[in-house]
């Protein structure tokens, strides 16, 4: 079972000055990730447990979902999580034009800046669009574009049975940044067991950058 299909490993094979695409291997760290939120239905569950174990991920957050819901963006920066930027309207990237995209980063760090007191935030495009001209913005203004090395795949359809067999017979490995997501209780389902796991054989978790290493 391949958890790193070719998009990531042609990424990967970029310098971190345009795209991070694992993060820092010291000390073994591993990255959890969260995409698509804040969701009330479910952010609050993942919180839940991430505090149970004192782990700390990094959210990337949706611009129109911070407005909707500010409450929860406190209680994710107050519990030692970053925040990431994950666009103001989570449109597809694709079709874009270049001034688009950046309103929509743009836009959406100015909404997170009253929480974290940070101007630019790591941003992951919707659905890891990374178009050349993305990539050079980001590099030439030093500006720190993430996607991601392990994707869980807590997206698709396969039951949750399923996803937890996956993250117990392929785990991240140092440095890896995973891909999930809190608008469904899919991955806290499956971390509420194999997190645990993962922290008595050893792992640790931390967040992302804030700017570019």
């Amino acid at each position: 079972m391949n958890m790193r299909p070719k998009k990531q490993q042609l990424l990967g094979l970029l310098p971190e000055s345009l795209v991070m695409v694992r993060g820092p291997r010291t000390g073994g760290a591993r990255y959890l990730t969260f995409d698509d939120g804040p969701e009330p239905a479910h952010t609050p569950r993942l919180l839940d447990l991430l505090a149970a174990h004192q782990v700390h991920a990094t959210f990337f957050l949706i611009g129109e979902k911070v407005e909707r819901h500010p409450a929860l963006v406190e209680r994710i920066v107050a519990e030692g999580h970053r925040l990431g930027n994950h666009s103001y309207s989570h449109y597809s990237f694709r079709p874009m034009s270049l001034e688009k995209k950046l309103y929509e980063v743009n836009h959406t760090d100015e909404l997170l800046y009253p929480f974290d007191g940070l101007r630019h935030h790591p941003m992951r495009p919707p659905r890891g669009d990374m178009a050349p001209s993305l990539l050079w913005y980001f590099a030439t203004h030093r500006r720190l574009l993430v996607h991601w090395s392990y994707d869980s795949l807590d997206y698709q359809e396969a039951s949750e049975e399923a996803l937890l067999a996956r993250l117990r017979t392929m785990p991240p490995q140092p440095g890896d940044i995973v891909l999930m997501h809190d608008d469904s209780d899919k991955a806290s389902n499956a971390l509420r067991t194999v997190l645990p796991e993962w922290l008595t054989a050893g792992y640790r978790f931390r967040v992302l950058p804030a700017v570019m290493p």
